[in-house]
């Protein structure tokens, strides 16, 4: 299923008086999901009602670690009203990015991920290229997967960072098979020399071969994002959509 991470259109969902306008068009264009990010809290008080309003579901949540260490409670409740089941850290803080930082988030992830299965929540990991920096013979993606068991974490795999870290994103995927059931799709194009986000369909990854690796994987939640744009953003996520469906069918 296609989904659409709100990070993209961030600078849209600072007003609230925009919310309903914004989700709007999002149905408009093709998508009936969303990824929580980048709201602002005023509008965050009226996602919920808007959502159901355009018949709209959220598949996930991006969460900082001090929230879920410290605002779990009302966390859950939030992905309670908003009918998520995956709460995803976008990434772990600075002090985490080395081989002991790893393998101590991956000690701190099995209680963080009991405590979210008491909600029926389960604990997702997205990455950037900075996991894909190597500590002897692994990587930091590596290392933290490969000390947690699959049900206390799971993985949001990105296309373009995995491929910004020197990954194939196909691969990849394959090797995370049943673990990785929310992928970021965004494409990797190159202008004047300078390698640039783009939308799904309008760059250099291969996209046949990923979606095929997603389907073989598992994948539950295609999640269209851009973090910058040379468009605006709406124009964007409406580009990925209709290359993505063709893509597809």
């Amino acid at each position: 299923m296609i989904a659409v991470q709100l990070y993209t259109v961030r600078d849209q969902l600072q007003d609230p008086s925009r919310l309903a306008g914004v989700l709007g068009r999002l149905r408009e264009i093709g998508y009936g999901a969303v990824e929580v990010a980048g709201l602002g809290p005023a509008a965050q008080e009226r996602f919920g009602a808007e959502l159901a309003r355009n018949e709209m579901v959220a598949c996930a949540v991006h969460v900082s670690l001090q929230r879920l260490l410290g605002d779990l409670d009302d966390v859950a409740a939030e992905c309670r009203e908003w009918g998520c089941r995956y709460a995803v850290l976008p990434s772990l803080p600075d002090e985490y990015r080395s081989r002991a930082g790893y393998r101590r988030f991956a000690d701190e992830a099995v209680e963080l991920a009991e405590r979210l299965r008491a909600f029926e929540l389960q604990l997702v990991y997205h990455n950037h290229s900075h996991e894909l920096e190597r500590y002897g013979m692994q990587t930091g993606l590596e290392l933290l997967f490969g000390a947690t068991a699959p049900e206390t974490l799971k993985a949001e795999l990105d296309t373009y960072w995995l491929q910004f870290g020197g990954v194939n994103p196909a691969a990849c995927i394959r090797r995370f098979n049943e673990r990785a059931p929310l992928v970021h799709l965004k494409d990797m194009a190159v202008r004047e020399g300078r390698l640039i986000m783009a939308e799904v369909g309008e760059g250099n990854l291969d996209w046949p071969d990923i979606l095929n690796a997603c389907r073989d994987a598992g994948t539950e939640w295609l999640v269209v994002e851009q973090d910058e744009s040379e468009r605006d953003p709406m124009e964007s996520v409406a580009i990925s959509h209709a290359n993505l469906v063709k893509l597809l069918a």
